[in-house]
């Protein structure tokens, strides 16, 4: 959503209603994790009163434990954690997994797979960033995409069959199909997808369900 005409934003959430996008991406940015600060905790207040879409809330902030409670999530929205901005990432996915809403363990490019290895019985899925967190409209990073095959690999040998897999940064039209077979479930769509300046919205929503189906 930090891609989204803030001045047309009532027209494209109808858009989304129409054609059934699923969730609503919130880059949350404190300027100390990531160089960027971007969407807050009334910001996603304010939304929830314009749309039924639930919200898939990412959390890119320092220590966020005590920060959960401020965007007020419940059950049927996802908030995501970084394993890399907590001492404790099992203490955060409790803190949100107590207000309703389901976990995710985020990873950044280059921190590997281990390090959300031993949470993954507790977490509903996992974000890979395909790019450095912070900015939109940076070129995705190769060796980022076996990481997605790694993580299902991994829930499928636990037995995770509700194991979910959300990708974010530069998912463009042509990188989606290998970025499903590889495993991912979730697609966060920005500049490179449904918000393409080169394209109308709809257009572009139109031709990324196309692709995926």
């Amino acid at each position: 959503m930090m891609c989204a005409n803030i001045g047309t934003l009532k027209e494209t959430l109808a858009l989304f209603e129409k054609h059934g996008i699923d969730y609503l991406h919130i880059d949350v940015m404190d300027g100390v994790f990531v160089p960027n600060l971007m969407l807050g905790s009334e910001y996603c207040k304010q939304l929830r009163k314009l749309t039924s879409i639930p919200l898939d809330i990412h959390l890119m902030v320092k220590d966020p434990e005590p920060k959960i409670d401020w965007f007020e999530p419940g059950e049927g929205e996802y908030v995501s954690v970084h394993a890399e901005s907590t001492k404790h990432l099992h203490r955060a996915v409790q803190t949100i997994k107590a207000t309703g809403a389901k976990a995710l363990a985020a990873l950044n490019p280059a921190t590997p797979v281990s390090a959300v290895e031993y949470v993954m019985d507790d977490v509903s899925g996992v974000l890979l960033m395909l790019v450095n967190p912070g900015f939109s409209g940076q070129k995705l990073i190769p060796e980022t995409l076996r990481k997605i095959s790694e993580i299902r690999g991994i829930a499928d040998s636990k037995g995770l069959n509700d194991f979910v897999i959300q990708v974010d940064g530069n998912v463009g039209f042509e990188k989606i199909p290998g970025i499903i077979e590889a495993g991912a479930d979730f697609l966060v769509l920005g500049t490179s997808g449904i918000f393409k300046s080169d394209m109308p919205l709809e257009e572009a929503i139109l031709r990324v369900k196309e692709i995926i189906i």
